[in-house]
């Protein structure tokens, strides 16, 4: 009976997680009634619904500003971009809040609250005709009433606020989904593998729809329901995410990384003149059971940036704080947020050819044949196609692609997060030239039928355009997700809210670079009696060229990748360091022992 409880009681012991997660109060949890698949589906169920909600507003928004408030092509393209980059910017403020002070939970269930008060003041700007200018049918906006800057305010007011509430859901809401996955029990690891993947699918389905149907219902029955329905979407997203409260594990808070990280650059500099010793021993570092008891793990020190491990170099001093002192592990965390950077710079200028989906290949849809019987294709509608591409070619990635090319490399993800990035950022090379192709022959057929001055439709069908629109999506499957995976996983286990970020960020000034690069080069190319690339005459203008430039830049970022990356080095992998940590708490263990023994 004896050996039976020993065993019950051992199992209990092994069904608690081993890497920190706790309930709300606080407490240890177990795998069997918190977290893993189960808790994940609420989180997957809430981002299928935010994401309609968010892309049922940003899809058409360039359409709402030319149509509804009049502005032309560079300022309704400029506004989109800044106001997404700002969406995507906002989640380092998020990060920062869950890691330093409330926690990913909390940070959320705060924020999403500012996010929906966001979508009622959208929905409620263009549902009452006061808040807009008067209708107006003349091709050129600079004919028409221009909104006033109460209507501005309010309309603009409404999508920043919006912003905020984004900066603390989507920086937090994936990696809670992450979360509920133990890194230190090998079969909820490997189903982690596949999260991000899926967690992508649950994203892009729920984008399918928002460019789809509410897409038409915006351009064919109305902006107040077109911006309702997600609004709605929204409410009911975050009455799902809080059903699933019971079901969640949850990481403490363990303080800001952004001041863990300043502490050790503070350090480093202000002992620059001591010498690091040669035996990384010597430097200072915390028990292994400080780390243990916490669900973390040590890291070992490294020689990669071997400046900042002075901030690990013990002098005997008095002043030894947090400023002056910092254990290796601390050190090894700066080290890897920083060794990250130069992948992330890569990463821009994709961005920024994202940035083109919503606005100018949008534009140039407004511009050709929409009609198919009595039905008229809204030209937003086309971003389906990326979100299509992107399901479609996710699935085959993950299902048949990753176990044909692991027989060879012995990589359980098949190539590597890099090696999948890289495959990315040569199909925007690709994506553009096929861009840049096509609007020459969008010109040609405007010049063939006379709709170069006056801005006429051209008798040429959108479908011209699908390539661009299929071949992005399948850039995202290579890309989007190795980045968001790649910054997750190779963030430190106490940072990662902030490596999440990182991809965000990507994005964010990805669209900042193309309002800089549309308003440039729009003005250069304007200069000694020049017409211009970029009118809002888009059958006068030359899109193609544009277009051309931007896959010379792709073609100059694909070698700044390919050098940084044969610098970067892999963080080692949490299931490695787990086990050796394992060991030599058990050989601290038998030490003790055998000394108390004695």
């Amino acid at each position: 009976m004896a050996s039976s409880s020993s065993s019950m009681e051992g199992g209990v012991e092994n069904d608690y997680t081993q890497d920190g997660t706790v309930d709300l109060r606080g407490n240890p949890v177990r795998r069997s009634k918190r977290g893993g698949w189960k808790a994940c589906s609420f989180v997957v169920v809430y981002e299928v619904f935010e994401r309609m909600a968010y892309y049922g507003i940003s899809t058409n928004l360039v359409i709402y500003l030319t149509k509804k408030l009049h502005q032309g092509t560079v300022k309704s393209s400029n506004n989109v971009t800044n106001w997404v980059g700002t969406i995507w910017m906002t989640p380092i403020l998020g990060a920062y809040i869950a890691d330093a002070h409330l926690g990913r939970y909390w940070t959320f269930v705060a924020a999403s609250a500012v996010y929906l008060s966001g979508m009622s003041l959208l929905t409620l700007a263009v549902s009452l005709p006061s808040l807009r200018p008067p209708h107006c049918t003349d091709p050129d906006p600079n004919n028409c009433p221009k909104a006033s800057t109460l209507q501005l305010g309010i309309f603009f007011g409404a999508l920043y606020t919006l912003a905020v509430g984004t900066g603390g859901t989507k920086p937090n809401i994936s990696t809670i989904g992450a979360d509920q996955f133990d890194d230190f029990e090998p079969r909820e690891k490997a189903h982690k593998l596949s999260f991000f993947n899926w967690w992508m699918f649950s994203i892009f389905f729920g984008t399918l729809f928002a460019n789809t149907i509410l897409v038409y219902i915006q351009d064919n029955v109305g902006w107040s329901i077109g911006y309702g329905l997600p609004t709605a979407g929204l409410l009911v997203s975050i009455v799902i995410f809080l059903a699933g409260t019971p079901f969640y594990r949850h990481r403490v808070p363990g303080g800001s990384p952004f001041t863990r990280m300043a502490r050790v650059i503070v350090a480093a500099g202000r002992k620059w003149k001591v010498d690091v010793p040669g035996d990384p021993k010597q430097l200072y570092e915390l028990d292994l059971a400080e780390y243990a008891k916490g669900g973390k793990f040590r890291i070992d020190s490294t020689p990669t940036l071997r400046f900042l491990n002075k901030a690990a170099v013990q002098t005997g001093s008095d002043d030894d704080g947090p400023w002056m002192l910092c254990p290796v592990t601390q050190v090894e965390e700066t080290k890897q947020m920083l060794r990250m950077i130069p992948i992330l710079v890569a990463t821009f200028i994709p961005s920024t050819m994202i940035a083109q989906i919503n606005t100018l290949f949008v534009k140039q849809g407004t511009t050709l044949h929409r009609q198919i019987g009595s039905f008229h294709i809204p030209p937003a509608s086309l971003t389906g196609f990326v979100t299509l591409s992107m399901l479609i070619s996710v699935v085959l990635y993950d299902r048949f692609l990753v176990p044909l090319v692991r027989k060879w490399t012995k990589n359980p993800r098949g190539i590597t997060l890099l090696q999948r990035m890289g495959i990315g950022i040569v199909f925007h090379i690709v994506i553009m030239l096929v861009a840049s192709l096509t609007e020459r022959h969008r010109l040609s057929e405007a010049r063939k039928h006379g709709v170069v001055e006056n801005g006429g439709q051209i008798p040429l069908s959108i479908f011209v355009l699908l390539p661009q629109f299929v071949l992005m999506g399948t850039a995202d499957a290579f890309l989007e997700v190795a980045k968001i995976e790649f910054f997750y996983d190779q963030a430190p286990e106490g940072m990662k809210s902030l490596g999440t970020s990182y991809s965000t960020t990507s994005l964010g000034i990805g669209n900042f670079i193309s309002s800089f690069l549309l308003s440039t080069i729009s003005d250069v190319t304007k200069r000694h009696g020049h017409k211009g690339w970029i009118l809002n005459n888009l059958n006068a203008s030359h899109l193609d060229y544009y277009y051309a430039f931007f896959s010379v830049l792709n073609f100059l970022n694909l070698g700044f990748f390919l050098v940084v990356i044969r610098f970067y080095v892999y963080k080692a992998e949490v299931s490695d360091s787990m086990h050796v940590l394992a060991e030599e708490l058990k050989e601290n263990a038998r030490l003790r022992e055998q000394s108390s023994n004695e």
